[in-house]
């Protein structure tokens, strides 16, 4: 590790430190107004021209393919839907009552045991993990939600891209073309954002040389919670909580009476500028709420009002997923695996990265305990009330 020399300044949740260089997603505020970029690419251009298949490629591969390259990717992804029967035994034994996301990161992990390749971390084999994992995800999501439900199982569809081929296995009809053009954007815009806390968990994995599937599973667990994954969850069991409009600004304003927090609103990065991926995933609420339920797209439009009002909080991308999920007939405890069904493109693009990039990723703390204290022997303690307390 090498000598300590001085102190180590603190830098609580590591927001103010750079831990490593990349060339996957770039992050920066210019004069009042966030860029967010994969590759380079803008992710306004991305959103309004592209696909999620296109947009895995560039992450995977460092540029956008030619057409023949995304329909030869779009193929390889289409052949890796399909589930191996002890998946499905897997998914058809865990209780019911199971979250969705224990249920994802425990099917991964069995995944991985399958792998006669696991431990092999060449540049070829890892990208034929990730293309099998970006597959099957959504699979292994619609399938577990039939089966709790006590529904047929829905084949993947060939003929359907990733994000409505996912629709279609959920609820066994095809989406319309708004909603499955929804899913797709709002995929793109999970699909990546540089060292959130699930990325950089998978990459501290990957710098052990863990497994791929290790380093899926750390990230899976880390977006869990609900500072991270779970928020867009705990937006719409908001809404439902407010559930009227004109109710949005009361509720709003006695919340923050009493000290408490309002889902979806602020973040570590995007300070008093507005995250790019809001102004997209707002606008895809606004045309499903069009053709479908307005209810949730007009509360999250008065909280979003009344949250500036008294608070000067901008929404971030957990806010307008829940209406955006909520009008594609997403149940809410499925709300974060559609997260990691977009991230996963992210998460494997860094762990490939650091791989290929890698020194051991370990910081240090400062140590604010007693210090050089005397060993008294078993026989000789006396019974202390006060336990150890940290200041």
């Amino acid at each position: 590790m090498g000598e300590l020399k001085g102190e180590l300044k603190v830098d609580e949740g590591l927001k103010e430190t750079i831990a490593c260089a990349s060339t996957i997603c770039r992050i920066e505020l210019i004069e009042g107004t966030a860029i967010l970029e994969y590759r380079g690419y803008n992710i306004h251009d991305l959103a309004k021209n592209s696909n999620y298949e296109e947009v895995a490629y560039l992450l995977l591969y460092g540029e956008l393919p030619t057409k023949s390259e995304l329909e030869l990717f779009s193929e390889e992804l289409k052949e890796r839907r399909e589930l191996p029967p002890q998946i499905i035994g897997l998914l058809t034994h865990l209780p019911p009552f199971t979250h969705p996301m224990v249920v994802l990161r425990t099917a991964i992990s069995y995944l991985g045991s399958m792998d006669k390749y696991i431990h092999f971390k060449s540049h070829e084999k890892s990208i034929e993990k990730a293309k099998s994992l970006i597959a099957k995800i959504p699979t292994i999501v619609a399938y577990f939600h039939r089966i709790r439900t006590g529904q047929k199982l829905i084949n993947p569809n060939d003929e359907l891209n990733h994000a409505a081929n996912f629709l279609y296995m959920l609820h066994g009809e095809e989406p319309t073309e708004t909603e499955a053009k929804a899913l797709d954007v709002d995929l793109i815009l999970h699909a990546d954002h540089e060292l959130n806390a699930s990325t950089f968990a998978a990459r501290i994995s990957a710098s052990t040389l863990a497994d791929m599937y290790a380093c899926v599973v750390s990230a899976t667990g880390t977006l869990m919670g609900p500072l991270h994954g779970g928020a867009s969850q705990k937006v719409m069991e908001m809404l439902r909580e407010i559930a009227v409009p004109w109710r949005a600004e009361a509720y709003v304003k006695e919340k923050l009476e009493k000290g408490e927090k309002i889902m979806g609103f602020g973040h570590r990065v995007y300070k008093n500028v507005m995250d790019p991926r809001t102004l997209e995933l707002k606008e895809l609420a606004r045309k499903l709420a069009e053709e479908g339920e307005p209810k949730w797209f007009k509360i999250s439009e008065a909280v979003e009002e009344a949250v500036y009002k008294y608070k000067k909080l901008l929404p971030n991308v957990d806010f307008y997923s829940a209406s955006v999920y909520a009008n594609l007939h997403i149940p809410d405890d499925l709300f974060i695996n559609i997260f990691a069904m977009g991230r996963i493109a992210g998460w494997v693009a860094h762990i490939i990265e650091q791989y290929e990039t890698n020194r051991l990723i370990r910081p240090r703390a400062q140590y604010i305990g007693p210090k050089s204290r005397e060993y008294i022997p078993l026989s000789k303690r006396e019974f202390q009330s006060k336990k150890l307390t940290v200041k």
